[in-house]
């Protein structure tokens, strides 16, 4: 079990009522607790959930329409994502009971001060490296207009300005990464056939790589649900089109692609994960046309060549340049 669930369980009284577990890890939380349902916005461990408990889940940026009595939020990584996740439930609860979980070194001490603006929040328990906090609302607010909380920027490009539009909790939420500003620089010379954004973030790469190259079918994938909604809103923003999926790493692209194009994920919360990285250098070449090519962008200090190597063939260095480089290989 994940400690924060077994924080929880320790309090297992509290939770005996129609509840809605926010943002849940992948454990059996929900076949200890019968009454809960979940809501998870990471591809990935909904799949996971889904297999055991498909009927008492929702996945997406906002809580489907079930009743419930308490909620319990775990706590993600961005404050800004917490925020709107609060005031999402929050108003949901008028007169009921919120509760916040989440590790120490994630932060929760300072997070559990964002319930003062329902309540008078408290702690509950401090174990597992984890703490639990409950407020109840007293001040529910409106429940949130997704779109309104949204951060939009516009880059400034060799063919015209893009409008970029990023939601709470996206990767560089509100600005351009320097990542992926100089693997914007190194698009050239991709095949038009079907391009792959993997990791689209808000779709800054796959938006450019549609506008680029008009004709070609642009998919663009994110474990993040509100990625995927971040996407959406910046094609739309450029009147551009494209298919924008969830799913859990590249096992859920599509296959006969012309080019995969990615500045791949290496965090996963507060822990440092090079896991969908290293499953992209071992499936790409499954994904890839003969000839099609892996292209992306990743810190200088990060051992990838030999990796990526040992599943596609020769890495190529294209560019280097504040502290990363950008990487390509061609499936023979």
């Amino acid at each position: 079990m994940d400690p924060r669930s077994e924080v929880l369980l320790r309090q297992a009284e509290l939770f005996a009522g129609p509840l809605l577990l926010a943002g849940l890890p992948a454990d059996d939380l929900l076949g200890q607790l019968p009454a809960a349902r979940g809501w998870s916005w990471q591809a990935g461990e909904h799949a996971q959930l889904a297999a055991r408990f498909a009927e008492r889940l929702s996945f997406g940026v906002a809580p489907d329409a079930a009743p419930f009595e308490t909620a319990v939020l775990f706590l993600p990584k961005s404050r800004e994502l917490t925020d709107y996740l609060l005031q999402a439930l929050a108003a949901r609860l008028p007169g009921k009971l919120l509760y916040l979980v989440g590790e120490k070194r994630g932060g929760i001490e300072r997070a559990a001060k964002q319930l003062a603006a329902f309540g008078s929040p408290r702690k509950l328990d401090s174990a597992r490296h984890c703490q639990l906090w409950q407020v109840r609302v007293e001040q529910a607010p409106a429940a949130p207009e997704l779109p309104a909380l949204a951060r939009r920027y516009t880059l400034e490009l060799a063919d015209g300005p893009l409008e970029v539009v990023t939601l709470p909790g996206v990767f560089s939420h509100g600005r351009l990464d320097v990542g992926t500003e100089l693997l914007l620089a190194h698009l050239d010379g991709l095949k038009s056939g079907r391009l792959l954004d993997f990791g689209c973030g808000a779709g800054v790469l796959g938006a450019v790589l549609k506008r680029r190259y008009p004709a070609a079918e642009v998919v663009m994938l994110d474990v993040d649900a509100f990625a995927v909604a971040s996407s959406r809103l910046t094609l739309a923003a450029n009147g551009l089109q494209a298919q924008v999926i969830a799913g859990d790493g590249i096992d859920a692209a599509p296959d006969h692609l012309d080019a995969i194009v990615s500045n791949p994920p290496f965090h996963s919360g507060v822990h440092t994960d090079y896991q969908a990285s290293e499953r992209l250098f071992a499936r790409a070449a499954s994904h890839l046309r003969p000839h099609g090519e892996l292209r992306i962008v990743a810190n200088s200090f990060l051992k990838y060549p030999p990796l990526i190597e040992r599943h596609l063939g020769a890495c190529r260095t294209l560019a280097e340049a504040n502290g990363f480089r950008i990487y390509a290989a061609s499936r023979a």
